[in-house]
């Protein structure tokens, strides 16, 4: 997409027509919804077993490991092989994990030690299906779609956010933690269903499927040389290492211990969490290019400024306000670095700079986790949220600075993809 190109909202919501990319994002609205609804019963769960922060960032470091490990892996597999048949296969493995750990729930045996056990089965399936996903969405568009498609792939994933904790609270009052569990399961059905229709990617040149099986190090030393990109990845380390632990993994203890409140409550903090989350993905629809980094700046101060006033232990309805505007940045920021990254990416190295890009997020959780819930039980939550904060801000627009001029500027691959005609979406197979 050239720098020239602005976006009207009624061309950048085309990847809603009648094709494939509408069909998997009907899936994603029941399945992210179901996901949302076992996250928030994990953590609930979690802290009932627990009152200790380490404990929960140790079921972050399970599920981690594996990907730290094997997400690279996943993002080779991604660019040789059938994307929707590791989708469908990553379907199956979790509906099997959800169904497990109900039913443990349900016979009272539930320990910590399972919840940490299949969260490191669930990180190698996460391991395959997190770059493979990220790398699949743009495969459904053209080019000059991708900042629109990953805006509203975003809009759907946290818009289930806003119901999928909310329900949970509701299953977990009335039915117990387990209910959540069996939701998740069946919502598993919608996006096997999407994923069924939609036929796999046109073979392209001898020369291109040689270079889609070329070894994990060429999506490294792409990212190495592209500056813009290497700037994102750093950007999402930041945020991974400073913000994302204290939204994902402390967050039921902040409400018990700090705010004194239950699992409702939890769910309706986690909930109008996600409202910000997308008011922040709509507003990339229509963003342009020269605005990107500005606005992304911006984010990160509404960021810091959000979880310094959570560490000063507010109200409910202060709390309530701040994760609004701190999702609001998070999902802008988060969308805007992967819509670089992708409109940058090379198409068949998408798959692997797709898991160096997941490597920045899902690859450092398991050390953040355990930094700032380990820094929580040592010197206060409170006080651990305020340098999270602080540390975070400095990082975080320090490598923007860097990158400001760069990232108005298209990649080589942008240039060629405008010099000559696309090949038609998957979509359009259809």
């Amino acid at each position: 997409m050239s720098a020239e190109v602005k976006l009207s909202t009624r061309h950048a919501l085309r990847v809603l027509r009648p094709g494939a990319f509408r069909r998997y994002i009907i899936g994603s609205v029941v399945s992210d919804t179901g996901t949302w609804m076992q996250v928030m019963a994990q953590g609930y769960l979690m802290s009932t077993l627990t009152s200790k922060a380490l404990l929960l960032g140790m079921a972050n470091l399970a599920a981690g490991l594996p990907m730290l490990l094997l997400t690279m892996a996943g993002g080779s597999a991604a660019d040789r092989f059938d994307k929707r048949k590791i989708l469908l296969t990553t379907q199956y493995v979790q509906i099997a994990l959800a169904i497990s750990i109900g039913l443990l729930i349900m016979s009272g045996k539930i320990q910590i030690w399972h919840i940490l056990a299949f969260a490191v089965l669930l990180g190698i399936s996460n391991s395959f299906e997190m770059p493979t996903l990220n790398a699949f969405v743009p495969e459904l568009v053209t080019r000059d779609e991708i900042q629109s498609a990953i805006a509203v792939d975003r809009a759907v994933f946290h818009g289930s956010r806003v119901v999928g904790p909310a329900l949970a609270g509701i299953f977990i009052s009335a039915w117990g933690a387990a209910s959540a569990f069996f939701c998740n399961a069946i919502s598993f059905v919608a996006m096997i269903v999407a994923l069924f229709t939609i036929p796999p990617r046109s073979r392209g040149t001898a020369e291109e499927e040689s270079r889609r099986a070329s070894g994990i190090k060429d999506g490294f030393r792409y990212v190495a040389k592209d500056r813009p990109s290497l700037a994102m990845i750093g950007l999402i380390a930041a945020t991974t290492v400073f913000i994302f632990p204290i939204i994902t993994v402390m967050m039921p203890l902040y409400v018990r211990l700090v705010l004194g409140l239950g699992a409702d409550r939890l769910g309706c903090l986690m909930g109008a969490s996600a409202v910000g989350s997308v008011i922040g993905a709509i507003f990339l629809i229509t963003l342009s290019r020269d605005k990107r980094v500005p606005i992304m700046m911006v984010n990160v101060i509404v960021v810091m400024c959000a979880i310094l006033i959570l560490s000063r232990g507010p109200s409910f309805y202060v709390a309530m306000a701040a994760l609004i505007f701190n999702s609001l940045g998070l999902a802008m920021n988060f969308g805007l670095a992967n819509t670089i990254v992708q409109e940058r990416a090379p198409d068949y190295l998408r798959g692997r700079v797709s898991a160096v890009f997941m490597l920045s997020f899902v690859g450092l959780m398991p050390v953040a986790g355990l930094g700032i819930t380990g820094l929580s039980d040592l010197i206060g939550m409170r006080t651990a949220l305020a340098i999270a904060a602080v540390c975070y801000g400095i990082i975080a627009l320090t490598v923007l600075a860097r990158v400001r001029r760069q990232c108005l500027q298209p990649a080589v691959c942008e240039t060629s993809a405008a010099e000559t005609p696309a090949p038609p979406p998957v979509a359009a197979a259809v």
